[in-house]
């Protein structure tokens, strides 16, 4: 169930920064992005949605931009960050966009594109905390200003996803994982642990939203190489389980999954040169993983599938 944005934050301010903390890809790579449909670079894939699957894409982000401006939280913003002030202020922002008058709808959209500028200009010196807050805020406001604004501001749009991915890039390097999460008997703490999830859950939506916007462009979509050997989103049990429940809850999802976690790029296509072994035990892990997805595993799955038919 979808948490109501204004709730305050339970228990303890986050405060994930830590030696547990890392980043087990080249985040630069998540910043240069916009330029693949330019220059693509030697390896890239093309990414060819079917007509259906880039529907159900725009239809999902669509319906995301729609909660937000609804006062509730979509599936990328955990609860325990809703009280972080760039998101805060993200909600606090989009109930004034919520039905405006016609005469003043020019005036919201213009409140929160100097928003949006406001937290690009300053995202350099915020903490660890507030840069992936302004992350997500900053996304959110893209896809109200492009699925809820008619006509949509697409010369300020282009540039917002430029500078989208540059503030990606900076909040990855501070983490995108736990080292725990790689150990045998370690757990990670829930508020580190729900950093990295809400983190990569963000930069996955963020990729979803820059393939709509590189089709309503005309331009190609590329496999996301960059991110191979990031988590795919857990469980929903894992991303709903409350501090008091959590040591249990993370025992229970180790004890299944040990220090191999599912991988994003378990997802993707099959190698040619991987045998009937290693692809019945891919299928295997893939079946046991949707076991317990939520609705944005669900989504995330449904694409990949219909995609690449793996």
């Amino acid at each position: 169930m979808a948490e109501t944005a204004t709730a305050s934050a339970p228990g303890l301010e986050p405060a994930p920064s830590n030696p547990d903390l890392i980043c087990p890809i080249n985040p630069d790579d998540i910043q240069n992005r916009w330029l693949n449909a330019y220059v693509p670079l030697p390896g890239q894939e093309v990414k060819n949605y079917p007509t259906n699957v880039s529907k159900l894409i725009f239809r999902t982000l669509k319906s995301y931009a729609s909660m937000a401006t609804r006062g509730r939280s979509p599936p990328f913003i955990h609860p325990t960050h809703l009280s972080l002030s760039p998101i805060s202020t993200c909600f606090t922002l989009l109930r004034i966009f919520k039905d405006p008058l016609p005469e003043r709808e020019n005036v919201v959209v213009e409140i929160l594109q100097r928003e949006m500028t406001r937290l690009h200009e300053g995202h350099t010196a915020c903490s660890a905390m507030d840069l992936f807050s302004v992350f997500q805020a900053y996304l959110v406001y893209t896809m109200v200003l492009f699925f809820q604004v008619a006509p949509a501001p697409m010369q300020f749009i282009r540039q917002a996803m430029i500078n989208l991915q540059e503030i990606a890039c900076a909040t990855s390097r501070q983490g995108l994982a736990c080292k725990s999460e790689r150990m045998w008997a370690h757990t990670p703490s829930s508020e580190a642990w729900h950093f990295v999830e809400a983190k990569r859950r963000t930069l996955y939506t963020m990729y979803f939203l820059d393939n709509v916007l590189s089709a309503e462009d005309g331009l190609s979509t590329y496999i996301g190489h960059e991110l191979k050997g990031l988590y795919a989103p857990a469980s929903k049990e894992l991303w709903q389980a409350k501090c008091d429940d959590w040591e249990a809850t993370y025992m229970s999802h180790y004890l299944v999954w040990g220090t191999d976690m599912f991988r994003l790029d378990e997802l993707w296509p099959v190698s040619s040169n991987e045998g009937g072994y290693r692809i019945e035990k891919r299928q295997e892990r893939t079946d046991q993983w949707l076991e317990g997805v939520d609705e944005f595993g669900m989504m995330l799955y449904a694409v990949t599938v219909c995609t690449y038919g793996s």
